[in-house]
């Protein structure tokens, strides 16, 4: 790929998605889905992007890349990478498989997918819901969510990026969208970033935001702390839905 994919492109891309469900659904509703969806391609495509490393190092020995991955930062499943829901997107219980797809990486990833009190980052999220309409509607915003991430525009391998926590601020972007969408209180990041850097905490402090809303303040407080980490680098940091539930 001759062109690196920017900010903007994937936070338009991300924003077009968001069609699938504005005007039928409420915001607070469809926003979940969205950003589940981001992370998972997200963490697919990086995987990809290692396994082909691994491919060009091993001269195209298949098993012996795919047991090197089995010690990277995050593992994920056959069956809950995004190419294979995509390929199964006409499937009548897709919306099933893409939660069974969400349990097992939390199973695959315990560690990092869990929170402390044994909750998995994706247990209040239900791609089968009849919050997403009848089976039929339902299965149809599904399968069109499926292929609006497919878009080139949102092909999230570091190695097609311009810029280190480019997924990072695209899940920022959304947040502050989805706040301004539903008429709600939001923090204005450059705030948010003035607040988190005179608390001046230091690494393993423990921060209460007592009227958290979306988290946003919470995030920009870890990053000023660097203990948000991202998938596969001890360096950016990088959102995780759910974190602040």
């Amino acid at each position: 790929m001759s062109k690196k994919i920017t900010q903007k492109d994937i936070n338009d891309a991300v924003w077009k998605a968001c069609d699938t469900f504005r005007g039928s659904i409420d915001p607070s509703v469809y926003k979940d889905y969205v950003l589940t969806m981001l992370f998972l391609k997200y963490l697919s495509d990086v995987h990809d992007d290692k396994m082909d490393v691994y491919l060009k190092k091993y001269n195209g020995d298949v098993e012996r890349s795919k047991r090197a991955m089995q010690h990277e930062r995050f593992i994920v499943p056959e069956h809950s990478h995004f190419k294979y829901l995509y390929e199964h997107r006409n499937e009548a219980n897709i919306g099933e498989l893409i939660n069974i797809a969400l349990t097992d990486l939390e199973e695959a990833n315990r560690e990092k997918l869990y929170s402390e009190d044994g909750a998995g980052i994706f247990q209040n999220i239900d791609f089968n819901s009849s919050k997403l309409g009848e089976p039929k509607d339902k299965n149809q915003r599904l399968k069109t969510l499926l292929i609006d991430f497919k878009s080139d525009k949102l092909d999230l391998r570091p190695s097609h990026l311009d810029g280190n926590d480019i997924i990072g601020g695209a899940y920022m972007f959304l947040i502050e969208n989805f706040a301004s969408d539903a008429r709600r209180i939001f923090t204005p990041r450059e705030v948010s970033t003035l607040i988190a850097k005179l608390t001046k905490s230091k690494p393993g402090s423990r921060i209460c935001d007592p009227t958290c809303g979306s988290g946003f303040l919470l995030i920009k407080a870890g990053e000023e702390v660097g203990t948000i980490i991202s998938p596969y680098t001890d360096k950016k940091p990088m959102v995780v839905p759910g974190h602040w539930r």
